[in-house]
């Protein structure tokens, strides 16, 4: 393998174990967020923002490459609406009724879809090592969202909120598997810059009726930082890290890294709460570490070539 690829491909794994912690950001914004900000203009000030920055950024590259950008025009709103609307608003709409057991529980489902359908849908190897770091890791995430308590499953009670998180974790599978299957010319900060613009174009519509409707939030300084931060850190930090990398390791090795969440939440409470772990976290610590160890080692034999020359 290169040595420029073999740099790249380092990179690539050390950032994605960053991503879980920029995504947790997400998750206290959607707890902050009730009574502040609606969830369909949260999402859009989100995304409207990271749109904005991001076309500053990388407008020359647009500008050049505005044929491809408007071929694909159609593959930039499908991808606004499940990486941006149904994996944003959704989210935060969800999170109003329902608990966060029945919302790690059901997106810890995600890494799996995703890495059945690159098997299955784009054709990524995927080894036998990595089955079982993937089956590793999941053990670890229940073992820690049912804080060690196994029989606390069969207590868990589905609601409304729960079809949300549903919805926003097979939008999520969707999203990751579409980027694969729709390769870009772009850079992947000027793609995330074309899906943001889609994204920002499919909120508008229910983020105005939110707005217009009795009794909405009055958008204050509070909704303002919360969009700020949603933004800047779980929107083009998070996003483009996960697209990157995505690249150079394929979708099934990097959905793995959602499994470090739990861990990266209990860190958060720990420093930021204090709230001191528990026996539960190193256990599941000791089963997903590992796990995301084999599942991210490229299966033997398996070489990346290298990524075809930009124009």
């Amino acid at each position: 393998m290169p040595e420029a690829i073999q740099r790249e491909t380092r990179l690539a794994l050390l950032l994605l174990w960053l991503v879980p912690a920029l995504w947790a950001v997400n998750y206290i914004v959607a707890r902050k967020a009730p009574g502040v900000i609606g969830p369909y203009m949260l999402a859009l000030g989100r995304w409207g923002l990271a749109a904005l920055i991001l076309l500053v950024i990388t407008r020359d590259e647009l500008w050049r490459e505005r044929a491809s950008v408007l071929r694909a025009w159609r593959q930039n709103l499908v991808l606004g609406t499940l990486g941006m609307l149904i994996c944003g608003a959704w989210v935060y709409e969800g999170a109003r009724s329902t608990g966060a057991m029945n919302i790690a529980l059901i997106y810890s489902a995600s890494p799996v879809l995703i890495s059945l359908g690159a098997i299955w849908w784009l054709g990524e190897p995927f080894g036998a090592r990595q089955k079982a770091g993937m089956l590793l890791a999941l053990a670890g995430v229940v073992h820690v969202v049912v804080k060690g308590q196994w029989t606390a499953l069969a207590e868990v009670q589905f609601s409304v909120g729960d079809a949300w998180i549903v919805a926003a974790t097979v939008s999520w599978a969707a999203y990751a598997l579409l980027q694969k299957r729709w390769p870009s010319s772009l850079s992947a900060t000027a793609r995330l810059a074309a899906i943001c613009i889609g994204g920002t174009l499919v909120l508008l519509p229910p983020a105005l009726w939110e707005a217009a409707r009795p009794g909405a939030d009055t958008f204050g300084g509070q909704a303002l930082l919360l969009v700020v931060l949603a933004a800047l850190i779980p929107g083009i930090g998070a996003y483009w890290i996960y697209s990157w990398a995505q690249k150079i390791l394929g979708a099934s090795r990097v959905a793995v890294a959602l499994y470090l969440a739990p861990l990266y939440a209990a860190a958060a409470a720990w420093g930021l709460l204090g709230e001191p772990p528990g026996l539960h976290h190193a256990v599941g610590a000791l089963l997903i570490l590992p796990g995301v160890f084999l599942v991210t080692r490229p299966p033997k034999g398996i070489v990346r070539p290298p990524l075809p020359a930009r124009s």
